[in-house]
């Protein structure tokens, strides 16, 4: 009488990627879900998530994603829809595009920034807000 749709096999274990520590991509990398990176990846990484890089983690190449915490090394273009924290013990070289951005003291944070307006609050030719 009541069927009931099956939940995905991602949707069961949750839906966060992890490369551990010790391992290393060269390539790039696309998912929609959030990444926890441990290890190294010498390539570019895309999603519509939250990317981690652990202390351990780095990246070389460019990301695009919607947020990112960073505690290891990045080299690279980074694009962030959203938030990017930056923690105390990370290295960031190269240029970032934001929403906002947070630099705990200690961060080495050697790279050009540019904070982009949230689109939902730029103001349409006639006045009125645009809500997309």
């Amino acid at each position: 009488m009541f069927d009931k749709k099956q939940k995905s096999y991602t949707d069961l274990l949750g839906k966060t990627n992890r490369i551990v520590e010790g391992t290393s991509i060269k390539g790039d990398i696309i998912s929609q879900a959030d990444f926890r990176l441990d290890g190294n990846l010498i390539g570019n990484f895309e999603s519509g998530g939250k990317i981690v890089i652990g202390p351990a983690g780095s990246v070389t190449g460019d990301i695009t994603c919607k947020n990112a915490d960073i505690e290891g090394k990045f080299d690279g273009k980074m694009q962030i829809t959203e938030f990017l924290n930056v923690k105390s013990k990370a290295s960031i070289h190269g240029e970032v595009t934001v929403g906002k951005l947070s630099v705990e003291p200690g961060a080495d944070f050697s790279a050009s920034c540019v904070m982009k307006i949230n689109t939902k609050n730029i103001l349409l030719n006639d006045g009125q807000r645009n809500t997309k």
